[in-house]
């Protein structure tokens, strides 16, 4: 019989802290400043960055995506991982918070291999499609939860054919499993997931990591899907 996973106490969640991955330095003064804010929950958790960072390095990833900057650690974590050459197109509309995220980027010398693009999330994908950029080995989707799915289609769209896609609070703090949990955002990432499970072009795995997180690899052209 197989082991489900199990709930992470704290005892054993800063067990993992210590011994379970290498956060940079960068990062983790990132994570703290971050955490003084009272929107700190939006924030990415430290194991999802250290995740991000080995994809990376993995993939060899040249071209990064990503919707939801926040105060920019996600993007932060990839561009540290990433070659000299590497460059990172990164979706927001808050020009505040993404200030913020701006000047950690160019403190830690970063901030040559980040675009920034400031407009609705929508917006600017339909943008790049039309220019017709070079697909993107790596996205990650962490942005209004009620569009999820008309975002995935998007980002699909922008991706190369073998590449990821990682989507963030898929778990929505165990709400998805819970049926009288009912609010929109519960309810579009209930439909998200279920859409992701049954989409033919793709192979996914739901991992509890962070508040869940989804990694999703579009098939090459021709690839059976299992059976």
């Amino acid at each position: 019989m197989s082991r489900r996973s199990f709930t992470l106490g704290t005892q054993l969640y800063d067990y993992m802290q210590r011994v379970g991955w290498h956060e940079p330095e960068a990062l983790a003064t990132l994570r703290q400043r971050t955490a003084e804010r009272a929107d700190a929950d939006m924030q990415l958790s430290p194991e999802q960055g250290a995740f991000l960072a080995l994809l990376v390095r993995l993939l060899g990833v040249r071209r990064y995506l990503e919707l939801g900057v926040f105060t920019g650690y996600s993007a932060l974590a990839v561009a540290l991982a990433m070659p000299p050459e590497g460059r990172c197109v990164v979706l927001d509309r808050d020009p505040d918070v993404t200030a913020l995220a701006r000047t950690w980027w160019r403190s830690y010398g970063v901030d040559e291999k980040i675009e920034l693009r400031l407009a609705p999330a929508m917006a600017s994908l339909e943008a790049l499609s039309g220019e017709g950029v070079p697909p993107f080995d790596l996205a990650l989707l962490d942005a209004d939860k009620e569009s999820y799915a008309a975002y995935y289609e998007r980002i699909l769209a922008l991706l190369r054919p073998g590449g990821l896609l990682l989507v963030d609070n898929t778990l929505w703090g165990g709400a998805v499993a819970d049926p009288a949990v009912r609010d929109a955002e519960t309810e579009a990432l209930r439909t998200f997931n279920d859409k992701v499970h049954r989409d033919p072009r793709v192979e996914a795995v739901l991992l509890p990591v962070g508040d869940g997180t989804t990694l999703v690899r579009l098939r090459q052209r021709g690839e059976r899907k299992d059976r």
